[in-house]
């Protein structure tokens, strides 16, 4: 039995571990690379650039929540390799967009996305043990903070020799990647009987599910504004070059890593603890953020937030996979996804506008209050799932 359950562990991680890589890689760099293109090639200006953000995140949201979430495993398998291959014809793309193209390019690209990552984190957590399933799900999101060490160092490198531009086609061998792998991805096992289904309310009011939202929302608040104006800030304030903003990137996600290897190691059994922690550094980082006119101390500001960021999300797809059955998990993973997309959606667009009233760095300072409403709120429900259920 335990030999079985090792098998089934390293079989899902040869998969997951190379497909999540090869999609958050690509990913990472198109939302810290179009607001660069968008800036810095098309003169758009903070408010502009807030909302095509906005517009990759809003297509995310209704291909994930709207359509994934409502489709059966063997729709969603087709609909899986069908995005991925689309996702790989749109990526090289952006190498030729203008001013038009890149809005049109980046709805493609965001819709694809929404059929890719929640399935895969649905394939994540379908091994029966918990523990076992608990410990893969730290390594789905531990690989995911590998592609964000390992994008940002190469495409510094890539912006050592070659503009803006051409960084896209070097990065297409990601999504070609993600292609290949695509059909051999795990889906669970639905029958027709009612138990396989699950209401949108049902999703919506389990505690488990308000936990992982509630607790995603006190860090992508703050995460989908840095990924959108982090780089353009740090080449404004410290005049520094987009390779230098690369590497900067690298690091914040190097301290993410090391959360997250943490509890690969170490699955929490407890999750307050973890997120009352992660807010704290969260707010820490930002407040450094705000104050600092140095570039040592605004790249410390990121690898305390990098903390949180490693954390946060694995704790979010924990909850889930304790406080929902496995014929249920995709419509779970998927409207949390949508969640998630929303935060997106959402904080580019106020805070675009907002940092062209104020400015970027007076911006941060405005995130902190609704990172702490959040924490308040998610108190209440982290109770349900503080303790496993199997």
């Amino acid at each position: 039995m335990m030999r079985d359950q090792y098998l089934g562990l390293i079989q899902a991680i040869s998969i997951i571990v190379p497909l999540t890589i090869a999609i958050r890689a690509s990913n990472n760099m198109l939302m810290t690379t179009i607001p660069l293109l968008a800036r810095y090639n098309f003169y758009f200006s903070n408010t502009l650039i807030g909302i095509l953000s906005a517009l990759t995140s809003l297509m995310t949201f209704l291909s994930s929540g709207l359509i994934n979430s409502k489709l059966r495993a063997c729709n969603r398998r087709i609909a899986f390799i069908a995005s991925s291959a689309v996702y790989t014809v749109v990526f090289p793309l952006f190498w030729i967009s203008s001013p038009i193209t890149i809005w049109v390019l980046s709805a493609i690209a965001g819709f694809a996305l929404g059929f890719l990552m929640p399935n895969v984190i649905t394939s994540a957590s379908l091994l029966p043990d918990r523990r076992a399933r608990e410990r893969l799900l730290n390594i789905y999101t531990l690989s995911l903070s590998i592609s964000l060490i390992l994008g940002p160092a190469i495409e510094s490198l890539i912006l050592k020799y070659y503009g803006l531009r051409e960084s896209f086609l070097f990065f297409t061998v990601f999504p070609i990647l993600a292609l290949v792998i695509a059909p051999f991805i795990r889906f669970p096992e639905e029958n027709v009987g009612s138990d396989a289904a699950i209401g949108t309310s049902s999703v919506l009011s389990n505690p488990g599910f308000i936990t992982a939202v509630l607790n995603i929302a006190t860090y992508n608040v703050v995460f989908s504004f840095l990924m959108a104006f982090g780089g353009i800030y740090a080449r404004e304030s410290f005049n520094v070059s987009y390779s230098t903003v690369e590497i900067l990137f690298s690091l914040f996600f190097v301290t993410s890593f090391l959360g997250r290897l943490y509890l690969s190691i170490r699955p929490a059994e407890r999750l307050w603890p973890y997120m009352a922690s992660a807010v704290t550094m969260t707010a820490i980082g930002v407040l450094i953020i705000a104050l600092t006119n140095n570039p040592l101390i605004y790249a410390v500001a990121l690898l305390i937030l990098g903390i949180p960021h490693g954390t946060t999300y694995p704790l979010s797809v924990v909850s889930i996979s304790r406080a929902f059955k496995p014929q249920h998990r995709n419509a779970a993973n998927s409207l949390f996804f949508s969640f998630m997309m929303l935060i997106g959606i959402i904080t580019p667009t106020i805070t675009g506008y907002i940092a062209d009233l104020i400015g970027i760095r007076n911006t941060f300072i405005v995130l902190i209050p609704p990172v702490i409403i959040a924490l308040i709120f998610l108190r209440r429900y982290v109770k349900s799932v503080d303790k496993p259920h199997d």
